[in-house]
């Protein structure tokens, strides 16, 4: 009986490990991350040289040095002795207030546009269709012109304007309205405002307890919205309506006191909510139907009507459709309020990564400043919208 003769084993390489795929896999990762330091390297050793080359100063200092110009918008005290930092916070401030008043009313009317699409009204129907078709497809900077200059440019010169209801006029100055001032005692308005906000959150948080174990609803709108307005305006009446108002009167060359709200603000928020809406409806309408028609019909057999059906069995359950990719019509929204430099609105990017750039000379330091203010709103308004997300999730039982 013949027997084999064992094979001779062969000797071991410093390449075996090679062929193992997590010791590949490693070594790949580890030449990927070094060849990424080594750019980042080079990009930073460059610009440094290129700085020096033309006697630049990197660093931040530049943020404590008197800024010397005026910006036409500013919620808090600006003037042109104030520092670079200042000018900074005043354009963050200003596309801040754009982009949230541009979410909510983006919001209303997307939700509006979106019902009218599924509604039966053939007239409502084919309006609402004609307006998602149209906006959408239109550039928001080319709508931006439109809002700015062909809508707000042809208003009358202060001179000319018409008052609006005896008290505020609409010109190409802006809108001209009184402003509202609080007298002495204002701030215990203010007090009683947050107490009624935080007593309205404790209470919509004990009725969603409440109902997860008996079933029953509370009457949050009406509580809540009692919780909001009762507490500060009875302050306000027991303190004797601390409160009068600031008039626009015409000047020599414009109004003069009350509130002005600018054009470039009025056409920027109008372009942003008009565009933004134009997406939002197709996102409610695509919501809405994507909720299965046997909810609607379960809805319609215990005696609900078309109204309290949308609103108590439809709407809740197409909101987990809706919040996802709503979520990105704000972020862009917010990310596309940087146009306002198109039409000189002073949003963060026309005052700091423009202004601030060209007098300075610190591009880098003010665009890496921009993109991380940007980034950081993006990312809050994320968590924000991830954790209301969360909230509006069906809890299996």
């Amino acid at each position: 009986m013949m027997q084999r003769n064992p094979q001779p084993l062969q000797p071991s390489s410093w390449l075996d490990p090679l062929y193992d795929p997590k010791i590949r896999g490693i070594i790949f990762q580890v030449l990927l991350v070094l060849a990424l330091a080594f750019l980042a390297y080079e990009i930073v050793t460059n610009t440094a040289a290129n700085l020096r080359r033309q006697n630049i100063a990197s660093g931040f200092d530049f943020l404590s040095r008197t800024a010397g110009f005026d910006i036409s918008q500013s919620m808090i005290p600006y003037k042109s002795t104030s520092s670079y930092a200042a000018a900074f916070f005043v354009g963050l401030g200003n596309t801040l207030l754009v982009a949230a008043l541009g979410i909510v009313l983006a919001t209303l009317l997307g939700f509006v546009i979106g019902l009218g699409r599924l509604s039966s009204n053939w007239l409502i129907a084919k309006l609402s269709l004609l307006y998602v078709e149209v906006v959408r497809n239109v550039p928001l900077l080319l709508q931006l012109f439109i809002w700015y200059v062909a809508v707000l440019r042809a208003l009358p010169m202060p001179h000319d304007a018409k008052p609006i209801a005896g008290v505020a006029y609409f010109d190409t100055r802006g809108l001209h309205t009184p402003l509202p001032l609080l007298d002495q005692g204002g701030w215990l308005i203010a007090i009683a405002a947050l107490t009624g906000i935080a007593l309205t959150v404790w209470l919509n948080i004990w009725a969603r307890q409440r109902q997860e174990q008996t079933g029953q609803r509370f009457p949050l709108f009406w509580s809540s919205l009692g919780l909001v307005v009762g507490p500060p305006l009875l302050v306000f009446l027991l303190l004797g309506a601390p409160l009068h108002f600031e008039q626009p009167t015409l000047g020599r060359f414009n109004f003069d006191g009350g509130l002005t709200i600018l054009p470039e603000f009025l056409a920027l928020l109008a372009g942003l909510a008009f565009y933004t809406a134009s997406f939002i409806a197709e996102i409610v309408r695509s919501g809405i139907e994507g909720v299965p028609r046997g909810q609607k019909e379960a809805a319609s057999a215990i005696g609900l009507s078309n109204a309290q059906a949308l609103r108590l069995v439809v709407i809740p359950q197409a909101l987990r459709l809706i919040i996802p990719p709503l979520t990105n019509q704000y972020l862009n929204l917010t990310k596309n309020s940087a146009l306002a430099v198109a039409i000189g609105y002073p949003d963060l990017v026309s005052v700091f990564a423009g202004t601030v750039l060209n007098q300075t000379g610190q591009a880098v330091e003010v665009v890496l400043i921009t993109m991380a203010v940007y980034l950081a709103i993006s990312l809050l308004t994320s968590m924000f919208m991830n954790w209301f997300n969360a909230r509006m999730a069906i809890v299996e039982r």
